[in-house]
């Protein structure tokens, strides 16, 4: 059943306790998600968005026994994704009449998916739909993250339905930010925006601030995913900001795949080599072949430097380095410097394609970078400790 948020808004989504992967294989999610849908009863109802596809049946169910599905006067899709409009093939062989709100590249989604062509309503930033004592103001909101991602506001309850902006992936019998453990919700909260929004930190930056500029009064904000951010709920939108602005901490991360161990025993003793120098930085050593991908992007999302390792293989580098290197740079990440590092026995290429794919990436390269010979003897220790030193 649903969960009242106020007096006319419910919570009717779907908490998906089960969910441990995103986007097919792209996003780990080991605490879950939810797909929130948010019912709102004034003069005129209205359905916020719905389920994703496998809950398609479940949710319009459970919505039967909130409502008259045929006292549903409008549905709004702030994003065509299917884990946002999945159940809409369900509901609408309901209700086939019911006018759809969205964007115009809300449309071609929907229709691109799912190859109806149902009431839709294209609507653009500052129109407005009045339902009796509240009106709902549509705030497009593209490339955050898709091109049709739009927000709604609806005034005198002050909340604003942000779709996949101020969202994370975490499962919760809870339904409020401040209920659930922070340190949990933050890094989770910093992990979603790492993984899918980093990208468009640009943008995201240049439309809160567009938002703020409209002084609307936010009591509360209802992401699609996760907990609703009741109290001070701009506290998310200040982290948003912090995190669109070329965000870093002092961090230096080593990222690294090892054939026969020669190459985890140079990261080591490269970590060791910061420390030397800098006891306050905090160092993170990552197997990429061993390590989750989303939580690997999260630390590279917050470092000043990374550092990345392979040994040469076949005149290149490890698949898992391959990889990672390609979602980094899919990140579009700024401010922050890099080098690389590897041992060989034969030709040594890996550690200069490395670099190259690092430079292709946007990072500052502050080093040629390292590379040994065999397995590290004393001499070559040595030599990764000062190359951490000089590093640091």
């Amino acid at each position: 059943m649903g969960k009242k948020i106020t007096e006319k808004v419910t919570w009717v989504g779907k908490v998906d306790w089960e969910l441990k992967k995103f986007h097919g294989d792209e996003y780990t999610t080991d605490k879950g998600s939810s797909y929130n849908s948010y019912l709102i009863r004034d003069e005129k109802t209205v359905l916020i968005d719905t389920a994703w596809l496998p809950y398609d049946k479940e949710f319009v169910a459970n919505l039967k026994k909130e409502i008259d599905l045929n006292k549903i006067d409008y549905i709004i899709c702030n994003h065509g994704e299917v884990d946002h409009s999945g159940s809409l093939p369900e509901l609408m062989r309901e209700i086939p009449n019911t006018p759809i709100y969205c964007t115009a590249n809300g449309i071609k989604s929907i229709q691109g998916q799912y190859h109806r062509n149902w009431n839709f309503i294209p609507v653009k930033t500052g129109d407005t739909l009045n339902i009796g004592e509240s009106t709902l103001t549509f705030i497009e909101a593209p490339m955050l993250h898709w091109p049709d991602t739009m927000f709604t506001y609806m005034d005198k309850e002050n909340i604003l339905f942000s779709n996949d902006g101020f969202g994370q992936h975490l499962a919760s019998e809870h339904l409020y930010a401040h209920e659930v453990d922070q340190a949990v919700l933050y890094q989770e909260a910093i992990k979603y925006y790492a993984n899918i929004l980093a990208p468009f930190s640009m943008i995201a930056n240049r439309k809160i601030k567009e938002i703020l500029a409209m002084n609307l009064p936010i009591d509360l904000i209802a992401p699609s995913h996760g907990v609703i951010w009741k109290q001070k709920p701009t506290q998310i939108v200040e982290k948003y900001l912090e995190w669109s602005e070329n965000y870093q901490e002092n961090q230096i991360t080593i990222l690294y795949d090892t054939m026969w161990n020669d190459t985890r025993k140079m990261a080591e003793m490269i970590a060791k080599g910061i420390q030397n120098k800098d006891k306050q930085v905090t160092i993170k050593l990552l197997n990429t072949a061993k390590e989750d991908k989303t939580e690997v992007l999260t630390e590279v999302f917050k470092s000043k430097m990374i550092l990345v390792g392979s040994p040469t293989v076949n005149n290149g580098y490890l698949y898992s380095i391959a990889g990672i290197l390609e979602m980094i740079k899919g990140l579009k990440l700024k401010n922050k410097k890099a080098a690389a590092f590897g041992s060989y026995g034969w030709s040594g290429e890996a550690v200069g394609q490395i670099t190259q794919k690092l430079k292709e990436a946007g990072f500052e390269i502050v080093n040629d970078g390292l590379k040994a010979m065999w397995t590290p003897n004393q001499v070559v220790k040595e030599q990764c400790i000062k190359f951490g030193e000089e590093i640091a």
